[in-house]
């Protein structure tokens, strides 16, 4: 696919907060906010970016020349000599790409959607437009956005307090073939003129995502941005943490909400319930270009407490396995602690899965050893068996306690 990023709004509502940059350059935690949406595209694959920009350009222009050599896409501008609006940036950058797919994203604001689940969604609807939809309870900042089982977007509501609903998350698929920009005028809406039509002509399809969520053009939002260490940087996909990594040559990997999908309350007990999160598998690929050995230490109460077999559980990690190697990438072994008792010594976060691992491996050290968890509880394990750690959703709470 290629990704159109629109970054040439004038910034008015961050203004007051930011005024030498464009929006999608404001800093946050030491980095420009286009480099969290730009990692987080690490994990697709990805021809090229198309940056729809305007409004102080040089900043971002001059910033990717700098940077290019990071990415494993080509960079392209859209330049905006005057502003042309949503939809006249969108227009305008997708006149640029070649593929058969364009998804675009708002420079200002982070949604960690699954693209190619929305790329697909439009396909299969056979519809010119898709988009993302973000629950949200207690809102009035955004208007309600109405999705019919089908999956096509029968309304957009006007702004007012509601209790709970979906909003429009400003994440798109779109086919850049269709012929949804005719007979518009230099400069229009996306919104009001292709969105809007679109759903009232039945030909809008959404997809609901329930990702992290921040509008930084917001000021609101930019200042919790930066007051929260972090808060973007735990939600970029693993292959924008693994891509950063040095120093380390042993990738230790939790599994459930850093490889697969975590189901709450509940374990995925078949491989039909195994669920990929967006870029591992790229992941793993590129990790298994830096990495002398990769792990994966997991709990998995599941087991000790019947509602799955030990079977069940190593069929899933041998077709894991399986499918990590079909796309160039490794596993050198799954260490799993199956124990319903926090005092066992081989349950995260005790150190004993990795004593394992160092007995069945002698050439791995702690020293040059790296833990990727979601959890405090990973956390904690990575200090306990006093090795690295990096986290894809460091909340702070452990969610091992099920």
């Amino acid at each position: 696919m290629d990704v159109v990023i629109l970054a040439g709004g004038l910034g008015t509502r961050l203004r007051s907060v930011v005024s030498e940059v464009p929006k999608c350059m404001a800093p946050v935690d030491g980095k420009p906010f286009l480099w969290y949406l730009l990692e987080q595209l690490r994990g697709y694959s990805i021809d090229r970016v198309v940056l729809s920009v305007g409004y102080l350009r040089e900043v971002v222009q001059d910033w990717i020349s700098a940077h290019d050599g990071d990415y494993p896409f080509e960079f392209r501008f859209a330049v905006e000599e005057e502003p042309l609006g949503t939809g006249g940036g969108i227009r305008l950058a997708a006149s640029m790409v070649s593929g058969r797919d364009v998804v675009v994203l708002n420079g200002d604001t982070f949604f960690d959607v699954n693209l190619d689940l929305l790329v697909q969604a439009r396909r299969e609807s056979g519809l010119p437009v898709a988009l993302a939809l973000k629950p949200m309870l207690h809102f009035d900042r955004y208007g309600a956005v109405e999705l019919g089982s089908d999956g096509v977007v029968s309304a957009f509501l006007e702004k007012r307090h509601c209790d709970s609903g979906l909003i429009n998350g400003g994440v798109y698929a779109l086919d850049p073939h269709a012929s949804v920009f005719d007979g518009l005028p230099e400069k229009f809406s996306f919104e009001k003129s292709v969105l809007e039509p679109a759903c009232a002509a039945g030909k809008l399809a959404g997809l609901v995502q329930d990702g992290f969520f921040i509008d930084i053009g917001v000021p609101e939002d930019y200042e919790r941005a930066c007051n929260e260490p972090g808060l973007l940087l735990s939600r970029l996909t693993l292959p924008g943490i693994i891509c950063a990594a040095k120093g380390y040559d042993t990738l230790l990997l939790d599994r459930d909400g850093v490889i697969n999908r975590l189901m709450p309350g509940d374990y995925v007990k078949s491989i039909e319930e195994f669920e990929w999160l967006p870029g591992v598998k790229y992941a793993l690929r590129i990790a298994a270009c830096k990495f002398r050995h990769i792990f994966v230490v997991t709990n998995q109460r599941g087991v000790g407490r019947g509602l799955m077999t030990q079977a069940d559980l190593n069929d899933i990690h041998a077709w894991m396995i399986d499918e990590v190697k079909a796309v160039g990438g490794s596993i050198d072994g799954v260490y799993c602690c199956t124990a319903v008792s926090d005092t066992d010594p081989r349950r995260k976060p005790n150190p004993g899965l990795f004593y394992d691992i160092c007995g069945d491996f002698p050439d791995v050290s702690a020293s040059r050893t790296l833990m990727i968890g979601d959890s405090g509880s990973d956390r904690l394990f990575a200090r306990n068996c006093g090795i690295g750690f990096a986290g894809v959703l460091c909340s702070g709470q452990s969610r091992d306690d099920r």
